[in-house]
């Protein structure tokens, strides 16, 4: 077999260019999607998903045993761990602020049996019992999947950060009032998602873009092995092709100007997206059911993130995905 050099992967980049734009969209032209099977398909879903989460709650609570020496100082806790995580995941889904959320709650205090605060709302992003009963809430096992054929991507929400400019205003001008404006910060998650059940296996957050080692982390929590990934372009790199291990296939689309330079599983990676392009191509493409996953949660939990500390930030986030795996639980 010839040897394989970096200009190969040029060469068979702009092969890959033309057959998409002149042969493959022709033989796949977009099929139009039945809003009506959609939607019915999705209300379903959501009552299945609402049927399934207090009895999974409960599960993900009991487990859970605290040991505490001594006395315990402070007020008593106005809300039990399953109620707190029952409100954190419900206030997620609607989509309103603490304010809003605790209003809410008020008028069907006397049916839930909850009077809370909107400060005690916001308190639950940091509660790391919480955090702890929601990673039980991962639900991996139900489904099996312990090895996984898998995608992992990254989408970007928006975080709405208040910012106090009366001291900059002071000193552009004396006697400047308060002045609050609102700026739009980019907010970054990385999600890894098993293709047989499209549960997610682990996500991280970062507002930078350090998402994709917080997956990485929480993955390595896990009990499940990657037999394959696929990465999105913007992964294609040696550093992030190597994260996976030796046992993990890794499909990457290389840039334009990638080159063999790296460690043996880059260059593995190279020749087979180079000697066996279609095969490779079919493989990669199945990454395309990250987007649609993302489309999903967006659709239904919005865009932004209200949260303001990093920690409650990757908790709203995390709740994102939870509810992702609660749909994808439905029959």
């Amino acid at each position: 077999m010839a040897e394989l050099h970096s200009a190969d992967i040029q060469s068979k980049l702009k092969d890959i260019g033309y057959y998409i734009s002149e042969e493959y969209l022709k033989e796949h032209p977009k099929k139009e999607r039945d809003w009506r099977t959609y939607e019915q398909q999705y209300a379903r879903r959501i009552k299945e998903a609402m049927r399934m989460l207090e009895p999974l709650i409960h599960e993900a609570v009991t487990t859970i045993w605290v040991y505490q020496e001594g006395e315990t100082r402070g007020r008593p806790e106005m809300l039990t761990l399953e109620q707190k995580v029952k409100l954190l995941l419900i206030k997620q889904l609607v989509g309103e602020s603490n304010r809003m959320f605790a209003n809410m709650l008020d008028i069907f205090s006397m049916v839930s049996g909850m009077d809370v605060s909107y400060k005690t709302v916001e308190r639950l992003y940091s509660d790391d019992m919480v955090m702890m009963a929601l990673h039980n809430l991962l639900m991996l096992r139900r489904k099996g999947v312990t090895m996984s054929d898998a995608t992992g991507d990254g989408t970007g929400y928006s975080l709405t950060i208040k910012r106090n400019y009366e001291s900059y205003a002071q000193k552009l001008k004396d006697g400047a009032k308060e002045a609050e404006e609102d700026h739009r910060v980019r907010l970054f998650a990385f999600t890894i998602m098993d293709l047989k059940t499209r549960l997610y296996l682990a996500c991280g957050s970062s507002l930078e873009k350090e998402a994709f080692e917080g997956a990485m982390a929480m993955l390595s929590r896990v009990d499940v092995s990657l037999s394959s990934m696929r990465l999105d372009r913007y992964y294609s790199y040696p550093t992030y092709v190597d994260a996976f291990g030796a046992g993990t296939k890794v499909y990457v689309i290389p840039k334009k100007n990638s080159t063999l330079n790296g460690s043996q599983k880059w260059k593995d990676t190279m020749k087979d997206f180079a000697r066996d392009t279609v095969s490779y191509l079919e493989q990669y493409h199945k990454r395309s059911n990250s987007e649609s996953g993302f489309s999903q949660d967006k659709k239904m939990l919005g865009w932004t993130v209200a949260q303001r500390r990093e920690d409650r930030i990757g908790c709203a986030l995390f709740s994102i995905g939870l509810w992702h795996n609660l749909f994808n639980l439905a029959p």
